[in-house]
């Protein structure tokens, strides 16, 4: 029976997952020429909609890990969808640049209160330290969540016109998402916040929590940034490379199934290892993508492991905290880690443009490779600190 109704809270959120990524941060993907074409605002405008809104969303990060700790995940999460649908609505009469803005600020704090980040602080909130094969199920939903609503989108779009489209999906939200939410989570026991998060007294151990704390917020800010920059440049660098358009964007497809895949094989490790052999996996094949990239190996090659490197990344970040710092603080740690990636994603595509005209495919190619080995430093470091805890437990 308890298997039964965490298969359904799991099958639940994976669900909302879906729709909340489709619906916002996948949006643009398809909406974006439509919306050019009828309103001819520039490309850069419509595209730093996302860019706001994930601004947004970071720095309302530790507020809503705040309120998950101190209530549970079904009325943060349910709300969160409202507020998509609020935004999404807005989205749809915007007739001005300002209103236009004005609903991506709050579709950005529909996203802080319902994509990954908090649906992960949920888990945490109610499993506690057996959150983790919880989280890994959801990131398998989640990787689903362009396939299923582009094309969606896009034959919304054709039928009804993307403002139609817009307020379909805040439909969507306030009858569907909202009340699953709501519903099918349960409310938690509450735990009291904490002005700061619980770390000994000790300066040892506090210098611990800071060091591990710095290391996966570090490591998560870098691949954020780098993710949202290689997903806009990814086909200019591969054409520039020599591939034909047609060929680009056939390798670019190669990333989500990578991604699934590798998620897949974590899923049935059943969470033998730690996480931060997830993290370490990861960041490696993140280098060893940007890496072989630069020195010529086969495309494919190099994009199936910088596939796989990202799909891992979602899940580490969901399940490092919760071994590093324990359940007791864990939606508030997961707020406080989201802020910096969040903002890091939403100034990514200004850095990534900086990037392209100054130094050129190549170059913004070695610079993405240079900066991925830091996360793989960082996991490292976090390895060894974590190795001196389970030094000391095999002694006692």
């Amino acid at each position: 029976m308890i298997r039964n109704e965490r298969l359904r809270i799991i099958s639940v959120l994976g669900v909302v997952e879906i729709l909340a990524w489709g619906s916002s941060y996948y949006l643009l993907a398809v909406l974006a020429a439509p919306i050019a074409r009828d309103t001819g605002w520039s490309s850069a405008s419509i595209m730093g909609g996302v860019s706001l809104g994930l601004l947004v969303s970071g720095v309302s990060a530790r507020k809503v890990g705040r309120l998950i700790q101190a209530e549970g995940g079904r009325r943060v999460m349910a709300v969160g969808m409202l507020l998509l649908a609020c935004g999404l609505a807005l989205l749809g009469f915007a007739t001005t640049l300002p209103l236009y803005f004005a609903a991506w600020c709050l579709v950005g704090m529909g996203m802080s209160a319902g994509l990954y980040d908090a649906a992960f602080s949920s888990l945490g909130h109610l499993y506690r330290t057996e959150a983790r094969s919880a989280i890994t199920a959801l990131t398998l939903w989640g990787g689903f969540a362009s396939t299923v609503c582009w094309p969606i989108s896009a034959l919304l779009v054709e039928s009804y016109g993307w403002r139609a489209t817009c307020l379909i999906y805040a439909g969507v939200h306030v009858l569907v998402t909202a009340p699953m939410c709501w519903f099918a989570v349960p409310g938690a026991q509450p735990v009291p916040v904490k002005a700061v998060p619980s770390a000994p007294r000790q300066d040892g151990a506090r210098n611990t929590f800071r060091l591990r704390f710095w290391c996966i917020a570090v490591a998560g800010t870098l691949l954020a940034m780098i993710a949202t920059v290689w997903s806009v440049h990814l086909i200019t660098i591969l054409t520039a490379k020599g591939y034909a358009l047609a060929a680009a964007v056939g390798l670019g497809t190669l990333i989500g199934p990578a991604q699934v895949g590798a998620r897949v094989l974590e899923m049935l490790g059943k969470g033998r290892h730690h996480p931060v052999w997830t993290m370490i996996a990861s960041t490696a094949f993140v280098l060893f993508g940007f890496a072989g990239l630069l020195t010529g190996i086969p495309a494919a090659v190099a994009l199936l492991a910088y596939g796989a490197g990202n799909g891992l990344w979602s899940i580490a970040r969901g399940a490092l905290p919760l071994a590093a710092f324990g359940a007791e603080d864990y939606p508030y740690m997961m707020g406080r880690l989201a802020m910096p990636m969040l903002i890091a994603a939403a100034v990514a595509p200004l850095i990534g443009s900086v990037l392209m005209d100054r130094f050129g495919t190549q170059g913004t190619l070695l610079a993405l490779t240079l900066a991925s080995i830091i996360p793989c430093l960082a996991a490292a470091i976090l390895w060894l600190d974590l190795a001196k805890d389970w030094q000391r437990a095999s002694f006692e």
